[in-house]
């Protein structure tokens, strides 16, 4: 017979063991990893079993998971039953039950291990998707259930646990909900097939001290990115956005705000691509009273020859509207002036990516029809890169957005007028009793 205090949003958790994968997400302190050693420790006192515990480096688990068996071992009084030696590393039961620890960098270790029934992978958005897959196929017994347990902070949704356990393709035409995060957030615990999901903050753990959380509140002021992670335990994009101002609205209502413009400013641009890059044509309208960007229509494929792009295009060749494309693709433009097309090279000087960038943040708003869903998908969370220490590089991206390339070339002639040069402008008409 065993007390134990627990927090009360993980009882359920610790003594549930109906499904086979157990997905544990959430902030800092909330507890997480606690109540997975708990949850692992009173089984395996209660059934003879082997346990696997793995992080991606295994140096990293003498430090962390080993150290909070031993707590939890000596916090229940059973140091004495309960043997945890170090070389090797092992958890070892009076029962026969025991607990190995991996770490991913070594796999020919793992070659060696049988009958293992529960594997825990703790800070599993650091395992690649290979190695978490390479687990499953170490996950067997003859007789006994199988169970994989699963615990990390979130990090962005680039992260193969984020495709895996929530949404794959997101934003594309293939886009396949398992389950959407927003709804683990609200409802807190989630049962979706073989899958238990489970979230926590800082909150749920009543034996957290509160200054604490107040050091994790107090990074909402200084690191949006970190606050996600660790105050709140979202997932969601990491870095700085590129495009801030970005949002979308129902088709028909970016038509209708296009159509009640006054003079309304229209262009297309076009960036090209064939195997591993892309063809992106958007067709977009300007609010130059406003400073409003609408982007109501695209052309988005891959691996097609020129003959194919022109195919697809005659509509351009019909209405001759000016299509300013990339001119480092001179061949292209030219084969598709010969089909017709209204097509030249947009202006590209040294440092263009910077200052055309720069030209697309000084909008008031980008507003994204829902229809042009591969601009969304690029655009929506684009971010910066950054180097090596953490510096944001300004003119290099998370990903390659051919979208964003495409409006670049379509604004090429048009110059967005800042709030700073405004008020420079509003200076000199002044000074000259203007």
């Amino acid at each position: 017979m065993i007390e134990k205090e627990v927090n009360p949003h993980f009882e359920d958790f610790i003594f549930d063991w109906k499904h086979k994968y157990y997905f544990l997400v959430g902030g800092y302190g909330s507890s997480k990893s606690y109540h997975v050693a708990l949850k692992i420790l009173l089984k395996l006192l209660q059934e003879k079993r082997t346990a696997l515990v793995v992080r991606e480096v295994y140096e990293t688990i003498r430090e962390s998971c080993f150290a909070l068996f031993e707590e939890i071992i000596a916090d229940l009084g059973l140091e004495n039953k309960i043997k945890s030696p170090t070389s090797p590393m092992q958890i070892r039961f009076p029962n026969g039950s025991k607990i190995i620890f991996k770490g991913m960098d070594k796999p020919e270790k793992l070659k060696s291990i049988h009958n293992v029934s529960i594997i825990w992978l703790e800070e599993c958005s650091e395992i690649k998707y290979e190695g978490f897959k390479e687990l499953i196929g170490r996950l067997r017994h003859p007789s006994l259930s199988l169970h994989m347990i699963l615990s990390t902070n979130p990090v962005d949704e680039g992260n193969w646990t984020y495709s895996h356990f929530f949404i794959r393709n997101k934003g594309q035409d293939d886009e396949l909900v398992i389950l959407d995060d927003e709804e683990l957030y609200k409802k807190r615990i989630v049962v979706v097939g073989d899958t238990y999901y489970h979230h926590s903050v800082a909150d749920d753990n009543l034996f957290l001290p509160k200054s604490y959380v107040e050091e994790l509140e107090k990074t909402k002021v200084y690191d949006l990115d970190l606050y996600r992670v660790a105050r709140q335990g979202r997932f969601g994009i990491s870095g700085k956005k590129v495009l801030p101002n970005f949002e979308t609205m129902p088709h028909g209502d970016v038509m209708k705000r296009i159509n009640a413009i006054y003079k309304p400013i229209y262009k297309a641009g076009m960036d090209f691509g064939f195997e591993e890059s892309y063809n992106a044509l958007l067709r977009v309208a300007v609010d130059d009273k406003e400073k409003i960007l609408y982007i109501y229509w695209e052309y988005y494929s891959k691996g097609k020859t020129d003959v194919e792009i022109a195919d697809d295009l005659q509509e351009f060749a019909k209405t001759k509207e000016l299509v300013k494309g990339d001119s480092a693709e001179p061949k292209t433009i030219y084969y598709l002036r010969q089909r017709g097309m209204n097509i030249r090279g947009a202006y590209k000087p040294p440092g263009s990516r910077l200052q055309n960038t720069k030209k697309m943040r000084r909008f008031r708003k980008i507003i994204c029809s829902d229809q042009c869903k591969n601009t969304i998908r690029e655009l929506k969370n684009l971010t910066y890169k950054k180097d090596r220490h953490g510096n944001t590089i300004y003119d290099e991206f998370n990903i390659d957005p051919h979208t964003l390339s495409a409006i670049w070339y379509a604004l090429d002639d048009y110059e967005v007028v800042d709030l700073k040069d405004m008020k420079d402008k509003y200076k000199a008409l002044q000074t000259l009793g203007l």
